[in-house]
């Protein structure tokens, strides 16, 4: 397979980008963003672009991928709905609006939220964004599916690019055994995340919206997947 990943220099797109390159089905690997993604590879290229919302100019670097995995994110802390829709909503567009017509029957799996809103009508911001943005990419690719993890475990030494983030999980470290035990189905890992996209990249899912319990259930074909989607 040939993977793209947009945000592969966050804290999910670098345990994605790891499990990508560690993949042995996985013969090359491009990451976009405005900065190198600072891993070491014989299979990884940087195409470092500074404007996202424009992607003509890149589009060659683009095609002949397998699958786009979309971990590019920000908080929405100090954002107006405006900035944080052009980042969140207006990247993703532009991506899959540019990627769609290249190969409209590549997989896109799109990173979102636990509580994200679908109907993009609810009272909160960033959920509608969100939602907008689920939506958007479900309507485009015959193979798009959305991941709405919950509680995420940065593992392997990765970081967030948010300080405040780091010293939070630094904190929460010594209890997060506890809360795996308490609550399986809500704690991912940024490794079980980038497994279950290659999963999903290899075979598709039996749903298109995978919420925490659902892309478990990808890693862990026994355990039941409960968690509505649509």
């Amino acid at each position: 397979m040939k993977i793209l990943i947009f945000g592969a220099t966050g804290m999910i797109g670098q345990g994605v980008l790891r499990e990508c390159l560690r993949d042995p089905d996985v013969r090359a690997v491009t990451a976009v963003g405005r900065s190198a993604s600072g891993g070491q590879h014989a299979k990884l290229r940087d195409v470092i672009h500074r404007d996202l919302h424009e992607l003509h100019a890149i589009e060659p670097e683009l095609t002949g991928t397998d699958a786009c995995f979309f971990c590019l994110g920000v908080t929405s802390a100090g954002m107006s709905e405006a900035e944080y829709e052009r980042v969140t909503y207006g990247i993703a567009a532009a991506a899959a609006e540019t990627l769609v017509q290249v190969n409209g029957d590549m997989t896109f799996v799109f990173v979102s939220g636990a509580g994200a809103d679908s109907s993009e009508r609810g009272r909160v911001m960033w959920a509608r964004i969100k939602g907008k943005s689920e939506n958007m990419v479900l309507r485009l690719f015959r193979r798009g599916y959305v991941f709405r993890p919950a509680v995420v475990q940065p593992t392997h030494g990765i970081r967030s690019r948010t300080p405040l983030y780091n010293v939070a999980y630094s904190l929460g470290r010594p209890l997060m055994p506890l809360v795996r035990t308490m609550f399986p189905g809500y704690v991912l890992t940024t490794e079980e995340i980038g497994r279950a996209m290659l999963i999903v990249a290899r075979n598709g899912a039996p749903k298109r919206l995978l919420e925490s319990r659902d892309i478990k259930a990808l890693i862990e074909p026994g355990r039941e997947a409960t968690s509505s989607s649509s």
